[in-house]
């Protein structure tokens, strides 16, 4: 560890959702995987941070998906933590499990082993021997004011490690989209801070050298593309700047693979070049961004070739909203060369060119025109 004494170290994390339903994914199999590798993804916290000698875990907020998660989840978590002493536990209430959720909050605190510290007021907590926590709670789902400006006039003995944790939006951006409850982004500055621990924003962001959201440590959709991470930050001086370690901790990766074709491309074969390799596919949701030109048959062909692919995975899907169908003559003579299914086809191709419809409308027409030619080869006509 070269010579040099390292003064504190701590694992920095936030947004576990637990008990998160994932309602939106139909497949029941899957939701119970999603659901449990968001209970397992403590005993990774614990891992990563024994692994590098912290023996701190700040969580900043959203530990619990709700205010009301069921007595089993919330004991479930604390027996967890407390199977992993002497390592402490810092909880704070974020805007999914906010103080206004006083049932839960009572609970915890009846229930807490001691290396749970339940970071509920603002006011200092002495993680260590000179190392001094100013927590900022969310007092409700959207307080609507700066929760950290407390921190400004806390005081602490001189050379003092101080550290902020707090949850909500810096710089107008929140996971939410709801910009109201906007924290300083100058907030360590401003209150001395060592080091600032952020959530609420799901994929890991360096607001400055000093200031940090962790992102959630176990992804549950695509939206930041980034796999689940924790924060090892480690001081050497109070002045120090930190050193800060990205560690992995994810179970399953939530991945967009953008394919961009053009006409005459085989996109089945270049498919096959983008997918991750067979041993992580089991714990991959993949989603295939497709864009550009393809044809019906290269359109029907990358469907089959993903629907072929999909039970390796997952979950793997396509979204072909901005790949455009070039459709030929020869292709309706695929369809059916005369007759009602021709008609229906020729109606389809007119209706996906006609500019006078909206986007939506064609973008149905060329769904639906795609969906009858992959019948048509499927049934042989």
């Amino acid at each position: 560890m070269s010579g040099r004494r390292m003064m504190f170290r701590f694992l920095h994390s936030s947004d576990l959702h637990l008990g998160k339903r994932f309602g939106n994914i139909a497949d029941e199999n899957l939701r119970g995987r999603l659901r449990d590798a968001r209970h397992t993804v403590l005993g990774r916290l614990a891992a990563r941070a024994r692994e590098h000698g912290a023996g701190t875990v700040l969580l900043a907020g959203d530990s619990f998906d709700t205010e009301t998660p069921t007595p089993d989840i919330r004991r479930q978590a604390l027996a967890e933590m407390r199977h992993h002493a002497p390592l402490q536990w810092v909880l704070l209430p974020g805007n999914h499990d906010s103080l206004q959720a006083t049932q839960l909050w009572s609970a915890i605190r009846a229930e807490a082993p001691p290396n749970v510290v339940i970071a509920a007021e603002p006011a200092p907590i002495e993680l260590a021997p000179g190392v001094v926590l100013l927590p900022a709670p969310c007092t409700t789902r959207r307080p609507g004011r700066d929760l950290t400006e407390w921190m400004d006039a806390a005081p602490t003995p001189e050379g003092t490690l101080r550290l902020g944790l707090a949850h909500g939006a810096v710089r107008d951006f929140s996971e939410e989209g709801v910009g109201l409850d906007v924290l300083a982004p100058d907030r360590a500055a401003r209150a001395g801070l060592a080091y600032l621990a952020l959530g609420d924003w799901h994929g890991a962001v360096e607001v400055d050298a000093r200031t940090r959201y962790s992102g959630t440590p176990e992804p549950d959709r695509f939206k930041h593309d980034r796999p689940g991470e924790a924060l090892i930050v480690s001081f050497s001086a109070p002045a120090a700047p930190p050193e800060v370690i990205p560690v992995e901790t994810a179970s399953f990766s939530w991945r967009s693979l953008p394919l961009h074709l053009l006409s005459g491309d085989d996109g089945a074969g270049m498919l096959a070049n983008l997918l991750p390799p067979g041993a992580a596919r089991r714990q991959t949701l993949a989603r295939i961004l497709a864009s550009g030109r393809a044809s019906l048959s290269a359109r029907t062909a990358l469907a089959a070739a993903i629907a072929h692919a999909a039970p390796e995975f997952a979950r793997l899907e396509l979204d072909d909203s901005a790949l455009t169908t070039d459709v030929e003559a020869g292709d309706l003579d695929l369809i059916d060369r005369a007759g009602a299914l021709r008609d229906a086809a020729e109606t389809l191709r007119a209706e996906s060119l006609d500019e006078a419809r909206s986007a939506a409308e064609r973008a149905i027409a060329r769904a639906a025109l795609a969906r009858l030619f992959s019948l048509s080869q499927q049934a042989g006509i």
